[in-house]
């Protein structure tokens, strides 16, 4: 298939496959890469990045300038040991597929398209996605799973597995897109949504990837070990809980926490924490989007607020309208 490499071309029984992106806390990238490394699954094929991802600027390493690797996109399976000798199961083999990065925005529909059409060849039973979901909680908690499904079909057979039903709201980047796009094409798909605290979705979140791998295991019925998962949940909580500590700030409370502490928390944290490669990349091309339209200016605005950036990004945000101002004069 253009612009697909195949590496190689695995006999799959009911395969599922399993997609995710990086995003908020990582959640549903680090939940998809642990699940490749535990279940020790197979490389096999590439989507060519060519057509929906260019380069930006130049890496600099020890002095030395170049130009730095266009993300991948790649596709691992993995055969269920359970489905030997069974001639019919409702489990099935895995396709899992991870990119290390979201593709611009104008080009994501024909991105996931892509993806799609060439998995539908593989008579794919069912699509599940993982995402995060902020909520105000503290980080030492443990999160809780969320669901949506592509149809009510779908959620009653999720509903007996003890997890939190997103009734209404939004699942932003491809991490939702994907399987909007996917229920349009006639497959069906499913959302898993780790909890993060809302003051922490600028940091690594192995407490969110581990609510969402506790969940898949349970209902796909695949054995994981996630004590890997756990012990970097440990190690993130006392470097929060340090980082708290010299900020003199003190953890939050158990239960829910006021929106007030929160935004205390957000931007006392943002300081030393760093957006996701694949968010920079979003608001960049944002900017772009409203230099030529300045009527973008409120999603725009809306997505700094969303990450706790806008300090960061106030002189380019206000001098977009002093550009637009001179333009229309």
């Amino acid at each position: 298939m253009q612009g697909i490499k195949i590496l190689k071309s695995p006999k799959l029984k009911n395969p599922q496959l399993v997609v995710a992106w990086p995003g908020m806390g990582d959640v549903a990238y680090k939940a998809a890469t642990y699940l490749i490394e535990s279940l020790k699954a197979q490389e096999f094929a590439t989507v060519e990045p060519q057509d929906f991802f260019y380069l930006t600027g130049s890496v600099v390493d020890n002095g030395i300038l170049s130009l730095p690797e266009l993300p991948y996109g790649k596709f691992y399976y993995w055969k269920n040991p359970a489905l030997k000798g069974r001639k019919k199961s409702d489990s099935g083999d895995l396709i899992i597929f991870t990119s290390s990065l979201q593709p611009d925005l104008v080009r994501a529909e024909a991105y996931c398209e892509k993806i799609i059409d060439f998995i539908k060849t593989m008579k794919i039973k069912r699509i599940v996605g993982f995402a995060a979901m902020p909520q105000p909680i503290d980080h030492t908690q443990k999160p809780q799973a969320w669901f949506a499904a592509t149809s009510a079909r779908v959620n009653d057979t999720l509903r007996k597995h003890n997890l939190r039903l997103l009734s209404a709201g939004q699942i932003s980047g491809l991490n939702g897109l994907f399987l909007g796009i996917a229920k349009q094409k006639g497959i069906d798909g499913l959302c898993l949504l780790g909890e993060i605290p809302l003051y922490t979705i600028q940091i690594d979140n192995p407490k969110g990837s581990y609510a969402v791998l506790e969940a898949f295991s349970r209902i796909f019925g695949i054995p994981l070990d996630l004590s890997g998962l756990l012990r970097q949940a440990h190690l993130m909580d006392e470097e929060i809980n340090k980082l708290l500590e010299y900020l003199h700030l003190s953890p939050p409370s158990s239960g829910p926490i006021s929106e007030e502490e929160i935004e205390k928390i957000k931007k006392s944290l943002s300081q030393f924490t760093k957006l996701p490669a694949s968010v920079k990349e979003k608001i960049e091309k944002m900017f772009e989007a409203t230099r030529v339209d300045i009527a973008k200016a409120t999603e725009l605005k809306a997505e700094l607020d969303k990450w706790n950036a806008y300090k960061d990004y106030e002189d380019r945000f206000l001098d977009l309208f002093k550009k637009a101002k001179t333009k229309d004069n």
